[in-house]
């Protein structure tokens, strides 16, 4: 009963935690600089660098996490 507390407790912060990053990431959309080729950029093409990257990597990361810890919730059930 102790295993499944702590679990809840983490999957609960892994689901605020995954909230917050979503809020912060920017939109896709690249309006008229997609048009002319101004998304090219320094900071387009090394985006994996930058912060935003590391935010993308972090919401793969809590995704994974948030899914492993719901099927493990779900299994421990009684």
């Amino acid at each position: 009963m102790v295993i499944r507390t702590v679990i809840t407790i983490v999957f609960i912060i892994v689901c605020v935690a995954l909230s917050a990053l979503v809020l912060l990431q920017e939109g896709k959309t690249q309006g008229l600089g997609a048009i002319s080729g101004a998304a090219e950029t320094y900071w387009g093409k090394n985006k994996g660098r930058s912060m935003e990257g590391m935010l993308v990597t972090l919401t793969r990361v809590l995704s994974i996490a948030f899914i492993l810890l719901a099927v493990v919730l779900n299994l421990t059930l009684f």
